[in-house]
């Protein structure tokens, strides 16, 4: 498996993931853009997201997806992250039923619960993306879907750029980042026992240059990737 420190180009510093989200809840919902995740989760034809009752947010931040959900009609979500400031920041936004501190790969939350298990850009901060799959499928509901939205593979190795903020200090940093290329997350969720439903990626548009012009020299490389993925009813 390629190792993302092989096209790291920033050699910024770096923090885990429960330091850096909490230094980056303050200022997150300012600097990630919808076009990364809830686009890509608004161009998918499944689930039928008026059809959940009850889904799991791993890995659920400051609420952004939670909300989209909401939105969207599901009558229950309940979040997981490791970061106490990015739980304060979802519990201000008040879209989940529940939130919990908590890792992904091991949540606490019950098994077979859930129609969803829904999780946005987390997958480049597990060195193994097997205990992921795993646990989405122990928290599956027969019939249950798992969303995974991916900060792509191919744009980190093309940008050589890490996940980072921007600290008070002014400082760029980054949180610790792995590289995960697609038919990684194919073994590991098939191994699980979950079988692909959808797959759409997103590309670096016009969109995303007038948001980031510096990009342009990334236009039409895919940044992020959304997968689908289900089990037998």
């Amino acid at each position: 498996m390629p190792d993302f420190a092989d096209f790291d180009t920033r050699h910024y510093r770096t923090v885990d993931v429960a330091t850096g989200y909490d230094r980056w809840s303050s200022t997150y919902e300012d600097t990630v853009l919808d076009a990364m995740d809830l686009d890509l989760l608004d161009g998918l034809t499944r689930p039928d997201w008026a059809a959940v009752s009850r889904a799991a947010d791993l890995g659920c931040g400051t609420g952004r997806t939670g909300a989209w959900l909401r939105g969207r009609g599901v009558p229950r979500v309940d979040g997981v992250d490791l970061s106490p400031g990015m739980l304060e920041r979802a519990r201000t936004r008040g879209c989940h039923s529940t939130l919990t501190r908590g890792d992904v790969r091991d949540t606490g939350l019950p098994s077979g619960a859930y129609d969803l298990v829904v999780s946005s850009l987390i997958d480049e901060h597990l060195p193994d993306l097997a205990p992921y799959y795993a646990e989405a499928r122990r928290l599956a509901a027969p019939g249950g879907c798992c969303v995974l939205v991916a900060y792509h593979p191919q744009f980190m190795m093309v940008s050589g750029m890490p996940t980072h903020f921007t600290d008070a200090s002014g400082e760029d940093v980054a949180i610790s980042t792995h590289l995960h290329l697609l038919s990684d997350h194919t073994r590991a969720a098939m191994a699980a026992g979950w079988v692909l439903a959808e797959l759409r990626e997103a590309v670096v548009d016009d969109g995303w240059i007038a948001a980031k012009p510096k990009w342009e020299r990334f236009r039409g490389h895919p940044v992020s990737a959304a997968l689908v993925w289900t089990v037998p009813a």
